[in-house]
């Protein structure tokens, strides 16, 4: 699977108990470490808008969910214009860094290839 969510280790790392224990703090560090959160961003306002698999999993969320992610933009923009983060109490918390669009594009790249598989279907006359 190619695309904007592409392969991940995640279910495998999931799986084994001691595996997770050794993962998880190096990647709770990294997500920290990143500092998307200290300007109030989720995880999947990271993904590239101009993706053509992304565009279309974004006219499929909520109004509620569109109109937050526009406000995280603005106030992300606003702190960088500003040269600092938000305040501190505004951050994203790992509890509220939910995968909102996850859902959406696996959903369209499923989609993109059962639409790819049905245009290269032969038909044959007997």
């Amino acid at each position: 699977m190619f695309g904007p969510l592409s392969y991940s280790w995640a279910p495998y790392v999931k799986s084994s108990r001691t595996l997770y224990k050794w993962v998880k703090p190096v990647a709770d560090w990294y997500a920290n470490a990143s500092g998307y959160r200290k300007y109030g961003f989720k995880y999947d306002d990271l993904l590239v808008e101009e993706n053509p698999t992304v565009q279309r999993a974004l006219t499929r969320l909520t109004e509620r969910e569109k109109y937050d992610r526009a406000y995280r933009l603005k106030r992300a923009s606003q702190a960088s214009v500003l040269h600092a983060h938000i305040p501190k109490e505004q951050w994203t918390t790992p509890v509220e860094d939910n995968r909102y669009l996850k859902p959406h594009v696996t959903e369209v790249m499923k989609e993109e290839a059962e639409r790819q598989m049905w245009d290269t279907v032969v038909v044959e006359r007997k």
